[in-house]
């Protein structure tokens, strides 16, 4: 075995030599799995492979794209509404009639393809999971071709699970949620599988191996008719919505099932793209099914996107909440545009996971989660996410108070009062304090959550919350504007400024906490110091990098068969 991090690898035509029957043009080099053949057909590959070669160079754009607008961000300019687009915000469209098999969504959970997690959130009373290939996932071949395996096995309803340690079998119970999967986002390469001498595109292998095995499965046990159903991360603008578009509409016409079948929620969780949300809704109004507010990525892109703007300084994380003016306008403004156009608005994460040990933290904790759906619910929002099946009922209790037996809030809740949400709401600088306690509070967390995600967690518990890269991605990119811009402590009164020196010693200090906290042991066992390399790396690089991920995938990659010499 070995781990390349770099890609440079070129393709014979055609190649047997991973034990996988591929088509010409294509070769893996992940590890043959018996199981994970049945998923990598040759027939499932070609699709992969025709949906590589059609949209390849239309993903390179677009991905051009995103440095170019990087580029005038950093030259001072601001994101804003498209002028160009202004018919499409003001016409009077709708989209597509929302399938009934998915009108109702007050509660969903998230979490990794893996299969035990499968098969607890489909039993766990919400009305939708989402399996996640994405920030919720350690993107190494293992998870993602178990991946593939767990989710077929859900589709066709036959997963299960033995858990040998407890002495317990886990199946699915007569009525579970529905399933979305969530493939990775347009940036994040699949470095296993090299289609003509080139990485795939980790989001069409997501999507073409999980669509072509389970389409037709799907439309008959979940989707009524419809699907499969899917969640879309990380876009910045409507023409990386064209694309996935035009994905799904090649998907259709291969599986010869009816346009509209296919059906998306689109994550906002891009500051770019929350000035296009109308026109991400128009490029896929035959196939939508709503827009979600993925706010923790969405304070990780406010600082990313003003990076070169020392005016536009975060307070501590914690302290930049839905009731932050920017984060309320956004909020609301999605609302407002889900509603006009027929679709849900899903609202963000609680991330809490029940406190067994502590009743009193625990009852704070799901006093919290309420207040949080509680104003979501009363905004307008159809539904909520949560991490953990023990938060389900607390959620549903709050959304089902609201709106009764309606499964959602379209055609009630209108927000034309959110019509008149400016650039500058959207844009206004968060209010608060910056701390040594959040410059710690970054960096410990950002540490742990990639040593977990370096060894193959890529969905983490800290400190009583259900981390994903979303957390790592916002203490790593507010570490990294607080050494640029030297600035000052002020919450602590103490008038310290953050320098390499300072930074260096808070990495001391948090790593020796982190040992104490987990143990000697599992701390020598676990991969912290790479972690720490890697986390502090990016925290003093002169260049902000776009994904911590894109940087850590590198150490995650492992080439089979091993290359033999010829010497």
């Amino acid at each position: 075995m070995i781990g390349l991090g770099s890609y440079g690898y070129t393709a014979p035509a055609s190649s047997k030599i991973s034990g996988y029957d591929v088509p010409e043009g294509v070769d893996i080099r992940g590890r043959f799995d018996e199981e994970f053949a049945k998923i990598l057909t040759k027939d499932a590959l070609q699709f992969v492979v025709d949906l590589q070669r059609e949209f390849r160079n239309h993903i390179k754009y677009a991905m051009e794209c995103r440095k170019e607008a990087k580029r005038q961000y950093n030259e001072g300019a601001l994101p804003g509404f498209d002028p160009a687009t202004r018919y499409i915000r003001e016409g009077q469209w709708t989209c597509a009639p929302v399938p009934p098999s998915v009108a109702d969504r007050r509660v969903e959970i998230t979490g990794p393809v893996e299969r035990k997690m499968i098969i607890n959130a489909l039993n766990s009373g919400a009305k939708v999971f989402m399996a996640d290939f994405e920030d919720a996932l350690s993107p190494n071949w293992e998870n993602l071709m178990r991946g593939q395996v767990n989710l077929k096995d859900a589709v066709s309803e036959t997963i299960s699970f033995t858990d040998n340690a407890r002495n317990r079998v886990y199946k699915l119970i007569d009525h579970t949620a529905k399933l979305f999967v969530r493939p990775r986002g347009w940036h994040l390469p699949e470095a296993h599988i090299l289609i003509d001498g080139e990485p795939a595109t980790g989001c069409l292998v997501d999507f073409g191996l999980y669509f072509y095995h389970n389409y037709a499965t799907f439309r008959k046990t979940q989707g009524e008719g419809f699907g499969p159903f899917f969640y879309l991360p990380k876009m910045e603008n409507s023409r990386e919505a064209k694309i996935w578009n035009s994905v799904f509409e090649r998907a259709e016409k291969m599986a010869g099932i009816e346009k509209g079948s296919i059906r998306a929620t689109v994550l906002i969780e891009t500051l770019p793209a929350v000035f296009q949300m109308d026109e991400i809704l128009y490029e896929l109004r035959d196939h939508s099914v709503g827009l979600n507010c993925g706010r923790w990525d969405y304070i990780f892109s406010y600082v990313k996107t003003f990076q070169g703007h020392p005016d536009r300084l975060l307070p501590d994380r914690v302290q930049v909440g839905m009731t932050q003016h920017f984060m309320k306008s956004y909020s609301d403004l999605l609302i407002r545009t889900c509603h006009r156009r027929g679709v849900h608005a899903m609202g963000g994460m609680a991330a809490q996971i029940p406190i067994r040990d502590d009743p009193t933290a625990n009852e704070a904790a799901f006093d919290l989660v309420r207040k949080d759906k509680l104003r979501e619910v009363k905004a307008g929002h159809d539904g909520t996410w949560a991490a953990h099946p023990g938060l389900i009922q607390a959620c549903m209790e709050v959304f089902t108070n609201t709106m009764g037996n309606s499964p959602n809030q379209i055609e009630t809740v209108k927000r034309d009062d959110a019509s008149n949400i400016t650039e500058d709401d959207l844009l206004q600088r968060p209010r608060g304090v910056r701390t040594m306690e959040g410059l710690r509070l970054n960096t410990r967390v950002g540490i742990q959550y990639l040593a977990a995600w370096l060894t193959g967690a890529g969905s983490v518990p800290l400190y009583n919350l259900m981390e994903d890269a979303a957390t790592a991605e916002i203490s790593r990119v507010q570490n990294w504007q607080w050494l640029k811009y030297g600035v000052e402590l002020d919450g602590d009164a103490l008038g310290v400024r953050v320098n390499r020196e300072l930074f260096g010693r808070v990495v001391d200090e948090e790593m020796a906490r982190i040992e104490l906290e987990v143990g000697k042991e599992k701390f020598k066992k676990g991969m912290y110091k790479e972690a720490c390399k890697i986390f502090t790396r990016q925290c003093t690089a002169l260049t902000l990098d776009d994904f911590l991920t894109l940087d850590a995938y590198n150490h995650i990659v492992i080439y089979h068969p091993k290359v033999q010499s010829k010497l």
